[in-house]
């Protein structure tokens, strides 16, 4: 058990007694575990994703699980479902890459057959013998026959003119296409992970932050009605008491709400049981710094984004295409050979009879309507579609780091403003407390300087938690995934 009661789950079977215990009791439980661990095993989803809750039970929050933000991208990147579909993309290209180099092997055929027939135009043959001959040939002297056919095919293409190759080397590309596009997901997961937590920070303070306006706003209610009893205060204080209070507390529900969606989305995004939610556990603080200038940081993200890497496959893969096209118009050369058994029952021959075949084979395409020309158009008109999406990924980059870079200088800024005004209302509310203490100053004054430290303490937190978006926007920007040495042609 924790300082405070709640119960420390240290594996799956305390978890499942204690998931019973709580729909049996109807009391909500808070679970824990070390946050210098891996998240657990019991914050995964069920196996199947096809299984969804049918009892009102199955989707009741039992408690709210507190995690890291290390922990969160973790589940995350684990657990979260556009990611995995990305995952399985990239699984079924390599087969289908697997399935073009195929075409660099020859083909095998077998087949085999066995036929029995009980021809009418023999029955009618025979007969007609019997009707003039008076007997039957010694050749055809059943209607009804056997044969056992097998045959062993071989064909293998030996000039296609780019096409085999063109073919290979666009299922790569693709692949390597599909791959890049997990990177950028797992980056685009890492940010929207980091903002979802930094939104339920934001909003936890906001529920302390009207929380201590309300309590502020009862003690001045209570103020005034307690000088309006005494003589010396108004109605209209009191009635301008109770407006504020009751303006504090919707303030106070609007901000629990805020609060619930918050951790609602972040549960969303790690794909968490259905009965479970989350809370953050980090302090608020600042999340890093960033040392380098903005030049190099441009030039770092301009060689590190898999966005632009992708536009040099699509590129590779309308030129591999164009290849493929081209080829249709081009001269295919070809070799086959076969070999077969066959036995048949009314021939007169006992035994197998054993046959092969063996050739090449040249085809050329002369003439097909311009269909080659306008596909191999197609694939140039393509190949700079991607060349001037580059440039246009690469100028969006650049604005990206730039717009993040000074976002995260102003935030930096803001904190230390933060970091002062704090100062300034510790100061005051010491102040405060020392004229109320002498009977020159007044007990709202001193309400007052604790909704003035309450609210710069929230401007601190809001300020750090701008700096770790702008932060995490900057990483973001910058990206994690190399390029190849074309790029920096192309760059």
């Amino acid at each position: 058990m924790s300082d405070r009661g709640t119960p420390i789950i240290a594996n799956a079977q305390d978890l499942t007694l204690m998931l019973d215990g709580a729909i049996a009791q109807d009391s909500p439980i808070k679970l824990q575990f070390n946050e210098n661990t891996p998240p657990p095993r019991y914050l995964n989803p069920h196996p199947n994703p096809l299984r969804f809750p049918t009892l009102a039970d199955d989707v009741t929050i039992i408690g709210d699980q507190p995690i890291t933000l290390d922990q969160a991208i973790e589940l995350a990147l684990r657990n979260n479902i556009d990611l995995q579909n990305s995952v399985v993309s990239v699984q079924r290209q390599q087969e289908n890459l697997r399935s073009a180099e195929a075409a660099l092997w020859p083909q095998l055929d077998l087949t085999s057959s066995y036929t029995w027939s009980d021809s009418a135009n023999a029955r009618i043959s025979i007969q007609r013998q019997l009707e003039i001959q008076g007997r039957v040939s010694d050749l055809q002297t059943d209607s009804s026959s056997t044969s056992w056919n097998t045959e062993l095919r071989l064909r293998y293409n030996i000039f296609t003119a780019g096409s085999r190759d063109g073919n290979i080397r666009s299922a790569r590309e693709r692949l390597r296409l599909l791959e890049l596009e997990v990177e950028r997901q797992t980056e685009d997961t890492r940010l929207s992970v980091s903002e979802a937590y930094y939104n339920i920070q934001n909003t936890d303070q906001s529920v302390v932050i009207a929380e201590s306006a309300v309590f502020n706003s009862e003690k001045s209610l209570a103020d005034a009605q307690a000088l309006e009893r005494a003589g010396v205060g108004t109605q209209f204080d009191v009635l301008r008491s109770e407006v504020q209070l009751a303006n504090d507390q919707q303030r106070l529900r609007q901000a629990q709400s805020d609060q619930q969606v918050a951790r609602r989305t972040l549960a969303r995004l790690l794909d968490l049981p259905p009965n479970l939610g989350v809370s953050a556990s980090d302090p608020i603080e600042l999340a890093g710094t960033w040392n380098l200038p903005i030049e190099e940081t441009i030039v770092l993200a301009l060689r590190s984004r898999a966005e632009l890497e992708q536009q040099i496959a699509q590129r590779e893969i309308a030129r591999q295409e164009q290849r493929v096209a081209r080829a249709a118009s081009l001269p295919q050369l070809a070799a086959f050979a076969s070999t077969n058994l066959l036995d048949n029952s009314d021939d007169g021959v006992s035994g197998l009879t054993e046959g092969y075949t063996a050739g090449l084979q040249f085809s050329w395409q002369l003439f097909n309507g311009g269909a080659t020309g306008a596909a191999v158009r197609d694939q140039e008109l393509a190949q700079t579609a991607a060349e001037l999406e580059f440039a246009n990924q690469r100028n969006q980059v650049r604005l990206q780091v730039e717009q993040s870079y000074y976002q995260l200088e102003a935030s930096l800024q803001n904190v230390s403003t933060a970091e002062a005004a704090l100062q300034l209302a510790e100061d005051s509310l010491d102040l405060a407390r020392l004229r109320f203490q002498a009977g020159v100053g007044t007990q709202t004054e001193v309400i007052a300087a604790q909704n003035d430290l309450t609210q710069a303490q929230g401007n601190r937190v809001e300020a750090i938690i701008g700096y770790n978006r702008a932060l995490a926007n900057l990483r973001r920007a910058v990206g994690n995934h190399p390029l190849t040495d074309e790029i920096d042609v192309t760059l």
